[in-house]
């Protein structure tokens, strides 16, 4: 909250100006349905219209309007949503949801806000099972209270390399002979 400034608000409207879908985990999709339907506001004017497909084992549950369950099968039901002529899929918080779809490739852009603010121990954005992927930074912007919002696209085929020298130094080989 304390981050929040005009520069990210702009950045806020621009996304949810255009017309989207949300794609929720159940844990954000509880928190989300317990406040947004009771806020008025900019952002509960977009989100409360919106389709909200939500990954659940208990669908019976959901009460939030415009909500539909994913089904048994998330990643087959997601992999139908992107073939079909919908609105974006916009997922927001849904860490576990996240790691699903790094994991089957689902991702096609990546918004994020890094805030300079250290928590600690936390959720990892990118887990042991995501897809190697290559995004290539297509925006990005500083507020003025120092959070950085850069957006990333997919960004081809992976490009590997190395600074390896063809014939390494006498330094080298003596740092190689002390790890073994």
């Amino acid at each position: 909250f304390h981050y929040f400034d005009e520069v990210a608000g702009v950045a806020m409207e621009e996304l949810f100006s255009k017309p989207f879908a949300l794609l929720l985990g159940r844990r954000t999709y509880d928190i989300f349905a317990a406040y947004w339907p009771y806020q008025k506001d900019q952002i509960a004017d977009a989100f409360n219209p919106a389709t909200k497909y939500v990954a659940t084992h208990r669908p019976d549950s959901l009460t939030w309007e415009n909500t539909e369950p994913l089904g048994s099968d998330v990643v087959a039901r997601l992999r139908q949503l992107k073939q079909e002529d919908g609105p974006d899929l916009l997922i927001q918080g849904s860490g576990n949801l996240i790691q699903t779809l790094l994991a089957n490739g689902l991702i096609d852009e990546i918004k994020l806000m890094t805030f300079p603010l250290l928590l600690g121990k936390g959720k990892r954005l990118f887990g042991d099972n995501a897809m190697p992927a290559a995004f290539k930074l297509v925006k990005s912007q500083a507020t003025t209270t120092g959070v950085i919002m850069a957006t990333y696209e997919r960004g081809g085929e992976i490009r590997t390399g190395s600074f390896a020298q063809d014939k390494p130094s006498d330094a080298e080989l003596e740092r190689r002979r002390n790890w073994k």
